[in-house]
């Protein structure tokens, strides 16, 4: 008994927080990113389907994203006043400890270190160790939550900066003159003599290279899988003020004396993008994790907002109290800035309404502006770093006087990817993800403004046709060439041809093997073909007998 087999469409679900995980596409009848517009278009039958089948597999993944999003309940918990006259930057932090649980008060660690600061701190990835600088030769590496000291160094010399790189496994220190880099244990591994007097220090985790930046004006990038030096750009501004890299598209910005910020990728001679942030010295930059909005503040006591998708400024503050020195933003978009001994939190800072632009004080009780959301004093200290903790809502701050946590209710994120950081992975765990990391390197030209144009057609390419007169025009232009170079005699050297001794020896099975013999062997031939050489120009009257190469003989002594 037979039967028919009925086929039914998967279709896909649509939900109501869909939209959040779409694609912007330009539904105008012309545009060339609408795919059905194509798929209609298309005359071939096999494009099509195709095209449909790309569309759906689209479809079902934004659906699938979307549904996910449904099983991460937590969220980001912030203060929030109880009635409009409070203000939640009034709150200390001895009450904020006494209002939370054991667990995240013990991490609110501070760290009493007078002699060797003062102290600039880094955190690893994933959050889970603690680097810190003391600007007078104390480097330490510890995890910070269990409270073990990894590594602890008394370098006797200055050191202005230090990142992790990979993992808490290794770290780089601009040191004095060079940068130096060592293993958990706190022994020296490389130094690098490259990178000369090194004040700012960033590692690219997806492309593994190490960038510097510093007084001598030259930005540089090394590929530490390799031992390779990248690229090594001279930005032509003076030394290097600040330092910070774009996580999206792991562009570097420069900050420099003149108040500009470039923008440099390592495969391009010549910035990105300049453009003008202060009236003086840029002191620091920070770019938020989508890498859409870049924070800048100068010597001038301004402080810009920019949107760095089209360059423009969203909020300025031009009339800060004192200088702002550092500034971070964290995962949620909390906005800090430290200015001498103050440091100071806002939220929705980098939003585009008018309302959004940061402010000081309560603004004489006006609800619609944007007041600290948090504050905090070092009486009688001046902060050198800040650096919000990953997956944590923690502030480090790196002092004249130690290292101090602040607890920042909402600064952490609440749903991560486990499969891209895990703050409680296992030994194998971060072995697999370093080698998984090695074997998806980017290459260093990869690093672009836009990295979605990777991969991507380029449409200008079909309109660049050659006619049939410039067609014509080079395959001329190539003949004459040819033609050029017929008029030139062959070099017929008086000496032992190919089956001489020296190129018998050379063409020895072994050839893989490199010797003494075999390095004088190499030596002797090229000797002999520079002479060959300089026999023929004499007779061609281009030189004289007694003329003397002054480049030969001064790198003579090298060889």
């Amino acid at each position: 008994m037979g039967y028919k087999k009925t086929g039914h469409k998967n279709h896909t679900k649509e939900r109501e927080n869909q939209n959040k995980f779409e694609r912007s596409i330009n539904t105008t009848a012309n545009s060339n990113n609408n795919v059905n517009n194509i798929r209609n278009q298309t005359k071939d039958k096999k494009l099509r389907a195709g095209l449909k089948k790309i569309d759906d597999q689209y479809k079902k993944a934004v659906s699938s994203a979307a549904a996910t999003d449904y099983l991460l309940p937590e969220s980001n918990g912030y203060l929030e006043p109880e009635n409009e006259l409070e203000k939640t930057f009034k709150v200390q932090q001895s009450e904020i400890k006494s209002s939370v649980d054991v667990t995240t008060a013990n991490k609110a660690l501070d760290l009493s270190l007078k002699e060797f600061g003062p102290y600039n701190i880094n955190y690893a990835k994933n959050g889970t160790h603690l680097l810190i600088t003391g600007r007078k030769g104390h480097v330490a590496s510890m995890d910070w939550r269990k409270g073990e000291l990894r590594a602890e160094l008394f370098l006797n010399e200055t050191c202005h900066s230090a990142t992790y790189l990979q993992n808490e496994q290794y770290f780089a220190v601009a040191q004095k003159k060079y940068t130096f880099i060592y293993d958990h244990e706190g022994t020296e591994l490389h130094r690098l003599k490259q990178h000369i007097e090194a004040r700012h220090l960033e590692f690219l985790p997806y492309h593994y290279l190490l960038a510097t930046a510093g007084e001598t004006g030259w930005l540089k990038y090394h590929d530490v899988s390799t031992g390779q030096l990248v690229s090594e750009l001279r930005t032509k501004a003076g030394p290097t003020t600040a330092m910070a890299q774009n996580p999206w598209n792991a562009v570097m910005h420069l900050g420099h004396s003149n108040g500009t910020v470039s923008l440099w990728s390592p495969s391009m001679p010549d910035p990105l993008v300049k453009l003008l942030s202060a009236r003086g010295p840029v002191k620091s930059i920070a770019i938020d994790r989508s890498g859409y909005y870049m924070v800048t503040t100068g010597a001038d006591k301004s402080m810009k907002i920019w949107d760095i998708r089209n360059f423009k400024q969203l909020h300025s503050i031009e009339n800060l109290p004192t200088p702002g020195t550092n500034v971070s933003i964290s995962d949620t978009g909390l906005l800090a800035l430290s200015r001498g001994p103050h440091v100071t939190l806002w939220k929705d800072a980098l939003k585009l309404s008018r309302d959004s632009k940061p402010c000081f004080g309560s603004m004489g009780g006006n609800l619609h502006r944007n007041t600290p959301y948090m504050s905090h004093l070092f009486a009688g200290n001046k902060v050198e770093n800040l650096a919000f903790v990953p997956f944590e809502d923690l502030l480090g701050v790196g002092h004249q006087t130690g290292v101090t946590n602040l607890i920042v209710p909402g600064a952490g994120e609440a749903n991560y990817d486990a499969l891209e950081l895990n703050p409680f992975e296992t030994k194998k765990q971060r072995q697999e993800q370093e080698v998984r990391t090695l074997l998806n390197k980017l290459p260093a030209d990869t690093i672009t403004l836009d990295p979605n144009a990777i991969g991507s057609v380029d449409k200008r390419s079909s309109t660049i046709r050659l006619n049939a007169k410039d067609l014509a025009q080079v395959t001329m232009d190539a003949n004459n060439k040819s033609k050029e170079n017929n008029d030139i005699p062959d070099v017929k050297p008086e000496v032992k041809g190919k089956n001489s001794g020296l190129r018998s020896f050379m063409r020895k099975k072994t050839q893989n093997v490199i010797d003494e013999r075999k390095l004088r062997v190499q030596k002797q031939l090229h000797k002999e073909k520079s002479m060959r050489k300089r026999n023929q120009q004499i007779k061609e009257g281009v030189i004289s007998e007694d003329h003397k190469d002054v480049v030969e003989e001064a790198l003579s002594r090298f060889s």
